[in-house]
């Protein structure tokens, strides 16, 4: 039997209330987000029955390193102990960043058509923007090497990545996917699913 794989995304924050385009840059977790990742850690305590042989990693952003601090917290552990991977970063969004896309109609209009035409494939303008498909190319050969037992905290766009990568779904349909706060995913057998609570 495979050791446990565990994959968090980071709470909320403003910016996504806001559905405004945070990509690498740096936000912080709101009151909501909190709650969100105090709830994932709990369900982690009754899944984990000992925390201490646990690797625990994160993305290097603020928001992923709030979600961990506060995990480790539910499971006793002391915030810090955990370690950050650059692979894990959100898609860059380039010049769109900060912006949402209302205000970026009004900025150039039209420029979001593209995207909705492609929105897996996509490259936003502006230095460092990544596509998403670019972005799985950077993920890929981490969840290569992924082992347990191991809690994981990333953002949405990674995520999505794994269930093109893993679960062969199409970049359409995982550019398109829903990825909750408030859920912990688990990877088993080569294959990522979210956890059924209750």
């Amino acid at each position: 039997m495979s050791e446990p794989i565990y994959i968090v995304r980071h709470g909320q924050t403003d910016w996504n209330v806001e559905l405004r385009l945070q990509g690498q840059s740096e936000t912080d977790l709101n009151e909501v987000g909190r709650g969100q990742a105090a709830a994932n850690g709990r369900l982690l305590a009754r899944l984990i029955d000992d925390p201490g042989r646990f690797t625990f990693l994160a993305s290097p952003m603020k928001r992923t390193r709030q979600t961990m601090e506060i995990i480790r917290g539910a499971l006793g552990l002391p915030s810090t102990g955990y370690g950050t991977d650059p692979r894990l970063v959100e898609v860059h969004f380039g010049d769109w960043e900060a912006y949402t896309f209302a205000e970026l109609e009004k900025k150039v209009p039209g420029s979001s058509t593209a995207r909705d035409h492609d929105k897996w494939g996509f490259l936003p303008p502006g230095a460092g923007a990544e596509s998403y498909a670019m972005m799985a190319e950077r993920v890929r050969p981490w969840l290569k090497d992924l082992a347990g037992p191991i809690v994981v905290v990333t953002h949405g766009g990674v995520i999505r990545a794994m269930f093109n990568i893993l679960n062969g779904m199409s970049g359409a349909e995982a550019a398109a996917m829903e990825v909750p706060q408030d859920r912990v995913a688990t990877i088993e057998n080569g294959r990522i699913g979210w956890i059924r609570v209750g």
